[in-house]
């Protein structure tokens, strides 16, 4: 299958994707890409789902620029060259597996934790999502962590820092904070193989793949575009 020719880009609604594709109903597998805005200012995205990508990005790119850079469905969404000339001289996140879970409103036993609100799990949270909150364990004395706040698409997404048993214990407690039935997400880096069998097993299902960055774009995106087309 090859990309579809260049055009205007649909515009879409990524919570909806995705809360559609925890049922099992996906985009048509046509090669191509919609877009859709930011959840968050200062945070844009590529998610690729198979045969089709969504580009979460501001409006100041154009869709001209988009299929210049080589944006498709069939991998073009994650081409480095696309992330870098987007992102500009801004931060770019790692390219992370998009994982769907359930809430189950079973309610939690899991305490609000302050004191872990600095530690480098709950600052990386902060930094992409909004609305972090961290939960642990009622012993303060273990430093395990979850963190629930409004990510990706604007849906709940899920953290979890643990190293023994205790991540069981925090993943049905940050889900039972859900309501039953609620879709959340896990974004799992593909070499934390360790995490990622733990979401799989706990019955997270990856969807796609997800890729951040936080744009200081300038002339760079312009750039780049007129290069491509060239």
């Amino acid at each position: 299958m090859s990309p579809p020719p260049a055009g205007r880009v649909p515009r879409a609604d990524l919570g909806r994707i995705l809360r559609e594709a925890a049922d099992g109903r996906f985009p048509a597998v046509d090669g191509g890409f919609s877009r859709a805005l930011p959840w968050r200012p200062g945070v844009e995205a590529a998610v690729a789902l198979t045969g089709h990508a969504v580009m979460a990005v501001g409006e100041d790119v154009t869709d001209e620029q988009l299929h210049a850079l080589g944006v498709h469905g069939l991998g073009g969404a994650h081409d480095p060259r696309v992330t870098l000339a987007l992102a500009g001289r801004g931060q770019v996140g790692v390219l992370d597996v998009l994982l769907l879970g359930r809430g189950t409103g079973a309610g939690s036993g899991l305490v609000a934790r302050s004191d872990l609100e600095s530690t480098e799990r709950a600052r990386h949270a902060a930094q992409w999502r909004d609305e972090v909150r961290v939960y642990g364990l009622p012993d303060r004395s273990t430093a395990a962590l979850a963190t629930l706040s409004r990510g990706i698409a604007g849906l709940p997404e899920v953290g979890i820092h643990a190293q023994d048993a205790s991540a069981d214990l925090l993943l049905d407690g940050v889900l039972a904070l859900l309501e039953d039935g609620e879709v959340v997400v896990a974004s799992v880096t593909p070499g934390n193989a360790r995490s990622l069998r733990f979401f799989l097993r706990r019955g997270f299902v990856p969807v796609g793949s997800v890729q951040q960055w936080q744009p200081r774009r300038g002339q760079r995106t312009t750039a780049a575009a007129r290069a491509g087309s060239a």
